[in-house]
């Protein structure tokens, strides 16, 4: 496994979203620009730290999860890799930084991660995952099964 760039400068609270696609700059342009759009139902504003270091091309899940390990504050990291770039959704890989170590026990990390540990959602979903999250309001495995549960496997907020 290759060593990435630490991840330095995010603020507690916001969205850590990471490139991995380098293909299209256009497109990279339109998934910013929909994570920079208000969201939720008061239109909160959008709080996004984008990594866009040519040094995370192909960056796989646990090299990303390697490389941000030593952030506490960080339940979920999104990836925008070639399918999120790619797809007319762009729906980012949300992955969860549990470990089983922060776990009870096997069974505890087995059904904290019953649908996997990452799943896509859309742009609009990012800021809801990540915020509930953060607070404890719902877990990964939630949003892991609503995803599940869509016919393209995406989450979609409601």
């Amino acid at each position: 496994m290759r060593a990435l760039p630490a991840v330095t400068g995010r603020a507690e609270f916001d969205v850590l979203v990471i490139r991995t696609d380098y293909d299209d700059d256009q497109a990279w342009r339109d998934v910013t620009a929909a994570l920079l759009e208000p969201w939720g139902d008061r239109q909160y504003e959008a709080h996004v730290h984008f990594i866009d270091d040519p040094a995370w091309t192909g960056a796989t899940v646990d090299e990303a999860l390697n490389a941000v390990r030593a952030d506490e504050n960080l339940a979920v990291v999104f990836l925008a890799d070639r399918r999120a770039v790619q797809a007319e959704s762009h729906a980012l890989l949300a992955v969860t930084t549990l470990t089983r170590e922060e776990c009870v026990d096997d069974q505890d990390y087995e059904q904290l991660t019953e649908f996997g540990r990452e799943f896509r959602t859309v742009p609009a979903g990012v800021h809801d995952v990540h915020a509930n999250l953060s607070i404890g309001n719902l877990g990964f495995e939630e949003y892991a099964a609503w995803a599940h549960d869509d016919p393209e496997g995406i989450y979609r907020p409601f």
